[in-house]
């Protein structure tokens, strides 16, 4: 009988997993104007927080490799390849996106001047003063991810 409440709380795990990365994919697409503002009823494109997002995702799959059963890890590649491709899509159209797949190479934070997530990262700086500059540009290149050619 402990193995059949173990199965169960283990599928809701399972199903609060894969909830969790559709509620992400879902924040990625509707600042990819491919879902509707709520408020509005426009679709609107956010490139910064869309990335964000993706960028999350990817860092999750990093993080639960191996980890996940075969269901979870479907969903979560399935997500993360469509939103990558599309954030792609969208960047090209930008009238900004020429630019930003060039800088991702030189540096994380170039192609995100149009909001605040620039600052985020250049607080995050003065906020970690034990360890020095090279482990903090190792750490966010780690989490960087350039969707452009």
């Amino acid at each position: 009988m402990a193995e059949v409440q173990k199965t169960t709380l283990s599928g809701e795990l399972s199903q609060r997993f894969i909830e969790f990365v559709i509620m992400h994919a879902q924040n990625a697409a509707l600042f990819l104007g491919q879902i509707p503002n709520p408020k509005s009823g426009e679709p609107e494109v956010n490139l910064d927080l869309a990335r964000m997002f993706i960028d999350q995702l990817a860092m999750i799959q990093e993080k639960t490799r191996g980890n996940l059963t075969n269901e979870e890890t479907k969903v979560l590649s399935n997500a993360l390849s469509n939103l990558q491709m599309a954030y792609v899509e969208i960047a090209k159209e930008q009238p900004k996106g020429a630019a930003q797949p060039e800088a991702p190479e030189a540096a994380a934070p170039t192609p995100q001047p149009e909001s605040a997530e620039q600052s985020s990262p250049a607080e995050a700086q003065p906020s970690a003063p034990i360890s020095s500059a090279e482990p903090e540009t190792e750490s966010r290149k780690k989490f960087t991810k350039s969707y452009g050619p």
